[in-house]
């Protein structure tokens, strides 16, 4: 299921209303929007290493940035709904892509694959996004 769905059945919605050029905007600010409420959950999870280490909002978000792969794959590996084999189905991404994701050597993963980990995060965490839908839908709904 697109991610735009949920957020539609949300506010109340049809995205067959919205031209196939406005689904894909309303879909790529969704798309940033999950991804910075993510960081945000991340952010509070580090946030004691953070402390020690004395980093200021601009070199959180900078390793945030760098390590959000690394991070989702091991929020899904936690889950153990998935171990590293599936996440490589999943994602059609050969091991070494992966490998080098969560040790770091790769920051920058691809488009797709990032929106195909971020899908499969979505499908072991559903309570986590449904949580972010709302709060979210709830942004749409006070900016109208």
């Amino acid at each position: 299921m697109p991610a735009i769905e949920p957020l539609c059945k949300l506010i109340g919605t049809n995205p067959s209303h919205f031209t196939k050029e406005e689904n894909l905007l309303i879909e790529a600010d969704l798309f940033v929007r999950i991804c910075e409420e993510i960081k945000g959950i991340f952010r509070e999870k580090y946030q004691n290493y953070f402390g020690l280490i004395r980093y200021g909002k601009e070199k959180e978000n900078a390793m945030l940035d760098a390590n959000f792969a690394k991070l989702i794959i091991q929020d899904i590996l936690s889950t153990e709904e998935y171990n590293l084999h599936g996440i490589i189905l999943y994602t059609n991404t050969c091991e070494d892509v992966i490998q080098d994701i969560i040790e770091g050597r790769n920051v920058n993963p691809s488009s797709n694959f990032l929106r195909r980990i971020i899908e499969l995060h979505r499908m072991v965490r559903s309570d986590l996004y449904h949580a972010i839908f709302k709060k979210i839908a709830g942004q749409f709904s006070t900016a109208a």
